[in-house]
């Protein structure tokens, strides 16, 4: 059994997390993969972010009809700051006989070293799933030194190139622009319905 762990804040969830997931589903022979809700972001302190009752009614709606797709509450029923560490070795207690897959996008991967315990991350999972995206330069020098092995874990995920982000959807409901098929028809009517994002133009910092 192999399962991918696809964290992020989802406000709001939109096609380009899908279809991402779906190619890694694909790609990296997954059985299951979570998409694991984060509560309190440890980077985005300070930054306004949508209730976490509503993003899980988001996310939910956006999961529905893909069995493989499953929603974790791994970081929602603990108290935060919630680092990918802490996650990923929950999860593992949890399926002790699993292989873990971390899916993470280019720039993440550029980054990792300035994450919090980055070499405990790497070392607790079976697999590195990164999301590759054009003109991504990977310093594999620089990760090594800081992060020894990381090159065997990581496997790139080939995904179209859509220029979709949870912000600019917030910005075109907040400007009532047209914002429909950027979101499964699930999360839209939700939307809708509950008047969401009317006034989230203080929201555009925020891209996951």
């Amino acid at each position: 059994m192999r399962i991918g762990v696809f964290g992020g804040t989802f406000d709001p969830p939109h096609l380009g997390h899908l279809i991402l997931a779906s190619e890694a589903l694909c790609q990296l022979n997954l059985n299951r993969l979570f998409f694991v809700l984060t509560s309190k972001p440890p980077h985005k302190k300070g930054q306004p972010i949508t209730p976490i009752e509503i993003r899980e009614k988001l996310v939910k709606a956006a999961l529905t009809g893909n069995p493989a797709f499953e929603f974790s509450r791994v970081d929602i029923d603990r108290p935060g700051p919630h680092y990918a560490v802490d996650t990923v070795n929950i999860i593992r207690q949890e399926s002790p006989s699993c292989e873990l897959v971390y899916l993470i996008g280019g720039d993440s991967l550029r980054n990792l070293p300035k994450w919090h315990k980055p070499r405990e991350l790497v070392q607790a999972i079976d697999t590195l799933g990164v999301m590759r995206r054009p003109g991504i330069n990977i310093d594999w020098s620089y990760l090594e030194t800081h992060i020894p092995g990381i090159s065997h874990k990581v496997n790139f995920v080939d995904a179209p190139l859509l220029e979709i982000s949870s912000s600019e959807i917030r910005k075109r409901v907040a400007e009532e622009s047209a914002f429909r098929y950027y979101i499964p028809v699930e999360v839209y009517k939700l939307i809708i319905e509950a008047g969401l994002y009317k006034n989230s133009l203080s929201h555009t910092q925020i891209d996951d």
